[in-house]
């Protein structure tokens, strides 16, 4: 799947409307602990890869805190747009860690021009695929999904695969869709099953 995708406004228009709806989903299910009201509480983000010249509310993760005082958690809803506290778009990391011909040092050029991604961060990408995603409780509870078996070693250009959407922009929000569960956990403890976060407004 070619790059230019990720440049296309249309598909980050796709993604905030996904988003707008988990989140009306979210505020209508209310606390998570009393059942109170959901009050917003969105923060702001600073996307990195996107096109040029987004709406500023994409600079914007949706995030609600419980309106009964004494409560006053804080319930973030999953994202198609953020994968986790990566500073970059989610179809950003997804697609171009799925590149097929490695980091050759034109490629690499490339993606430091076009999208601001250096050769450490792509190893970082990768390394995080084949080795922590794979160890998630979410993969090892989803794997079983999929017949037969993805191979692991080629993630996530296999999960790709096996989405098979013609329209690019629906094949990559159906995989961003697949992953929002990972976009509500604390990356650094996503290995041992940390639940949702869900901490105190302030």
């Amino acid at each position: 799947m070619s790059l230019s995708i990720l440049q296309d406004a249309r598909l980050y228009a796709l993604l905030h409307q996904f988003d707008l709806d988990l989140a009306e989903a979210t505020r209508a299910s209310g606390c998570g602990y009393c059942g109170a009201v959901l009050h917003s509480a969105r923060y702001p983000r600073k996307p990195r890869g996107g096109p040029a010249r987004l709406d500023p509310s994409h600079a914007f993760r949706f995030s609600f805190c419980c309106a009964r005082e004494g409560c006053r958690r804080r319930r973030t809803p999953p994202s198609v747009r953020f994968l986790g506290r990566r500073v970059y778009f989610g179809a950003v990391v997804v697609l171009v860690s799925a590149l097929r011909d490695g980091l050759s040092a034109r490629r690499v050029a490339v993606l430091r021009e076009r999208l601001g991604v250096d050769i450490r961060t792509l190893r970082r990408w990768r390394t995080w695929w084949r080795e922590r995603f794979v160890e998630t409780p979410f993969w090892k509870a989803a794997r079983g999904r999929f017949a037969p078996p993805l191979d692991e070693r080629r993630l996530p250009a296999s999960l790709l695969e096996r989405f098979a959407e013609r329209d690019r922009r629906q094949r990559i929000l159906q995989v961003l869709a697949f992953l929002a569960p990972l976009s509500t956990v604390l990356p650094n403890r996503a290995s041992q099953g940390s639940l949702p976060i869900r901490r105190r407004c302030t």
